[in-house]
């Protein structure tokens, strides 16, 4: 059995590091709001996967209008990268304006139930807009970089299989990494994000302090949306199928990823959504032989929701929080 296991772990960790790399920029979003707003936005999965059919949508434009072939693939990988970013940062922007402003004095429950109906609103929109264009409202998305190479990690063990490693996977990760350096740039190097760090310790302070606290919520929600829609983007290029439920059960587990890093610390969430990310792919791949056939891999999801249980019981502030007593 763990021989087994150490064959396939070169291509779990491939495969994890991927789907973790998703989860932690998702989870950016919902932690970089919680920071600010003390609001857990479930409507971030929606936006996520409202980049992922932006993201197709201009894909299949620029295939019908003959302007992907006319371009290299990266080019087209940039552009359809900064539409869905400026598209759902924008709508980031307007879900804000209009079902979070008016409730900002309102109990946080309110709050939060405004954000599990725009959720919704969202899902329906977009399945309705998928059907209307499409017939289906489930879409197989064009690859752009469909190639793969294998990577000959049984050189180095006889124990380790040979992982493949696709040129999408390498995106993923490499983008990922990119946005969440760059998150993490500005939240500690710039004006804007000192004033950010300000608003989150203290929105009261922060504004006698000539802080625009309202500036600093949108462009919260701008940054933290337009990082979802990327993700969206990136989604759908790697498994090439998207529909109106994938964020849903992502968001889920990308709000699993904030709640283990300490929500509303930026690089525990990063760390966060790459350790649920190997973590899944390890149960997804091994489940079956750990169990004797017991529990087959569509189980996995399990294994994120088991890890929120147990952070929330012995340490309910996450590994990288800080416990915070409310104030009387």
């Amino acid at each position: 059995m763990i021989l087994n296991i150490l064959h396939a772990l070169p291509q779990v960790l491939i495969d994890g590091l991927a789907l973790g790399a998703i989860y932690a920029v998702v989870a950016l979003g919902y932690t970089m709001v919680y920071g600010i707003l003390e609001l857990i936005n479930f409507a971030h999965g929606e936006i996520f996967m409202t980049g992922a059919f932006v993201g197709t949508g201009v894909l299949f434009l620029f295939q019908s209008t003959g302007w992907l072939g006319g371009m290299p693939g990266w080019v087209a990988y940039v552009l359809i990268l900064a539409i869905a970013m400026l598209v759902t940062g924008l709508l980031g922007v307007g879900i804000e304006r209009i079902a979070y402003k008016p409730l900002r004095k309102a109990p946080k429950l309110i709050s939060l139930i405004s954000a599990i109906g725009v959720s919704f609103v969202i899902q329906d929109i977009v399945r309705f807009i998928s059907e209307l264009r499409t017939g289906n409202y489930i879409i197989s998305s064009i690859t752009l970089f469909d190639k793969s190479m294998t990577i000959g990690t049984s050189s180095l063990s006889s124990w380790l299989g040979d992982a493949s490693l696709k040129t999408n996977t390498v995106i993923i990760i490499a983008v990922a990494v990119f946005l969440m350096i760059g998150l993490d740039f500005f939240i500690n190097r710039t004006k804007w994000g000192v004033a950010m760090r300000a608003v989150a310790q203290d929105r009261e302070t922060a504004s006698l302090m000539s802080i625009n606290v309202n500036k600093i919520i949108i462009l919260t929600f701008f940054i933290g949306s337009a990082l979802g829609g990327a993700t969206g983007v990136l989604f759908a290029q790697q498994y090439g199928t998207i529909d109106p439920f994938i964020g849903y059960i992502l968001g889920l587990k990308a709000f699993t990823a904030a709640v283990l890093g300490g929500i509303g610390n930026i690089r525990g969430a990063m760390f966060g959504g790459l350790v649920i990310g190997i973590l899944e792919m390890f149960a997804s791949s091994n489940l079956g032989l750990l169990t004797g056939g017991s529990f087959g891999s569509e189980y996995k999801d399990v294994f994120a929701f088991m890890i929120l249980i147990i952070v929330l019981i012995f340490k309910p502030e996450g590994l990288f929080g800080k416990a915070v007593k409310e104030k009387v």
